[in-house]
């Protein structure tokens, strides 16, 4: 198996994992609340680290299946060669601007480390749940890498999420014309 390949599984089960992990907890701290009139004091600040970790995850994941949207109107009026380039700097662009918000975390997070301060309701140091942010641009880096790879070397790539293309997919030919006066 490839190294993109692990990359891709493990993205999808920590992803699974999150969502799950943090249903679980707001599933179980509403009925403790609501039925049993107790609350756990970590349950917000655990779903909420949480939560960012899907975030920044989830970027990455957004780029590698399409699923970002942006305005390309422009781009698709390009011929397919002037699309490519101007794919590769858009690409490019965005790898510098991750690559930015990495270097920009890692102080971040070292900072974070020299100065030891410790999560407000679990007994953890903060760096820990900001540790997302470079690790989360770091995989985004890695994903426009994969994306840059593939418009380099001609391969067919989605950067964007295509909406209409999508709609058209699911619309079947055996819908239901509009009543009469309804258009």
């Amino acid at each position: 198996m490839s190294f993109g390949r692990v990359v891709d599984r493990a993205e999808e089960g920590l992803i699974a994992f999150l969502l799950t992990f943090m249903t679980l907890i707001s599933f179980t701290q509403v009925v403790a609340r609501y039925v049993f009139n107790f609350s756990f004091v970590w349950a917000l600040e655990l779903v909420t680290y949480l939560f960012a970790f899907l975030i920044f995850l989830g970027m990455s994941y957004g780029v590698r299946v399409g699923g970002h949207i942006g305005v390309d109107a422009l781009v698709k009026s390009l011929p397919p060669a002037k699309a490519r380039v101007v794919g590769i700097v858009a690409t490019l662009l965005c790898m510098v601007y991750a690559a930015i918000v990495f270097y920009g975390g890692w102080i971040y997070v070292a900072k974070m480390v020299e100065i030891g301060i410790m999560a407000e309701d679990i007994p953890i140091p903060q760096w820990v749940p900001r540790l997302i942010l470079p690790l989360g641009y770091g995989f985004l880096f890695f994903r426009f890498g994969q994306v840059l790879y593939q418009l380099v070397t001609g391969k067919e790539v989605h950067l964007l999420g295509d909406e209409v293309e999508e709609a058209l997919k699911l619309r079947t030919d055996t819908e239901e014309p509009p009543p009469e006066g309804e258009k």
